[in-house]
């Protein structure tokens, strides 16, 4: 649903799309911060009463309201098209997508494959429905537009609890307290205090997408790329029974410590390797990195988690290449 009373279509704007969550979600009581049901409020709405940066004004855009744990590619199909067209817009200096914290790591990343972000593509999100009284929502959505209305802002970035985060770093750390993202080890790009955007480094290099949207728009299908977990005890039976199932396109090994995996379903990838089905691995640890030391069957996705090595796999194969990360 677009507002465009909102927005002159001559006058610089920022676009805000909803696609649902929490940040969206109502329940019956505004003590309860638990038992609400996410993606209830249109996006229009939520942004009733946060003042808007100076010299810009806002179009929404209600692309889906659901839970985010049921984002599908779909989905990110549809989110990735909208994106690029504003962002072709001159006159639309950047985005803000309010979405759900459960897949928003994943939705941040697949965006930054994908689009040339030379704007900012900023996502934020809340922990506390919108019902809330003490929702963080509004100030979430503030300090986004914030974010987006700063010189020199650009790529896609996560901005939460006053703490901006990069796509590739970002990680949901906590089930419920209301600064819930982590950037690791790295640390965050920057915070928003008081109005007011503090970078603790520059804002994200641009780069070529790894697989252009107009690519994604014409696939014939999307590939299956399903996550397996090494771990102490692990048998093959996850693993030989996806390849038997003949739907699986790649898997992501979600590794013990420095990429190693259990004999068990390393066995097991080595079957699935034979029978055409890609392997990419990616490290379980929170922080650190996969680091080459001797042979190595299968690539690694260095410091990616499991969920955005998938990605790397899934536009790898559908741009019909092996992983290269």
């Amino acid at each position: 649903m677009t507002s465009p009373d909102l927005a002159p279509s001559r006058h610089p704007r920022i676009a805000v799309l909803g696609t649902g969550g929490t940040i969206a979600g109502r329940a019956a009581r505004a003590g309860d911060n638990l038992g609400y049901v996410a993606g209830q409020v249109e996006v229009s709405t939520l942004l009733g009463d946060v003042p808007l940066p100076s010299g810009v004004a806002l179009s929404t855009e209600q692309l889906c309201n659901i839970d985010s744990k049921d984002m599908s590619h779909a989905h990110w199909l549809a989110l990735a098209r909208q994106c690029e067209q504003l962002l072709d817009d001159p006159w639309v200096v950047g985005i803000v997508i309010a979405h759900g914290t459960d897949t928003l790591e994943e939705t941040a990343f697949f965006l930054s494959q994908v689009l040339n972000a030379s704007k900012p593509v900023v996502l934020t999100c809340a922990m506390r429905p919108a019902t809330s009284a003490a929702a963080d929502g509004p100030q979430n959505l503030r300090d986004a537009l914030t974010v987006v209305a700063a010189d020199g802002a650009r790529g896609v970035l996560v901005v939460c609890a006053g703490t901006i985060h990069r796509a590739r770093q970002v990680r949901k750390v906590h089930t419920y307290r209301l600064d819930a993202f982590s950037s690791g080890e790295g640390g965050p790009a920057g915070f928003v205090e008081e109005g007011r955007v503090r970078l603790a480094e520059s804002w994200p290099a641009v780069e070529t997408p790894r697989l252009p949207v107009s690519q994604l728009a014409t696939a014939d299908r999307w590939p299956s790329v399903q996550i397996v977990t090494s771990h102490a005890g692990a048998d093959a039976l996850v693993v030989d029974a996806l390849v038997q199932s003949g739907r699986v396109d790649g898997v992501v090994v979600a590794t013990t410590g420095n990429g190693t995996v259990h004999e068990n379903i390393e066995a097991a990838l080595l079957r699935a390797q034979t029978a055409g089905v890609a392997v990419l691995r990616a490290t379980r640890c929170t922080d650190g990195a996969v680091l080459s030391s001797g042979e190595q069957r299968w690539p690694h996705a260095f410091d990616l988690s499991p969920v955005k090595a998938r990605i790397v796999l899934l536009l790898d194969l559908m741009r019909g290449r092996e992983p290269a990360v």
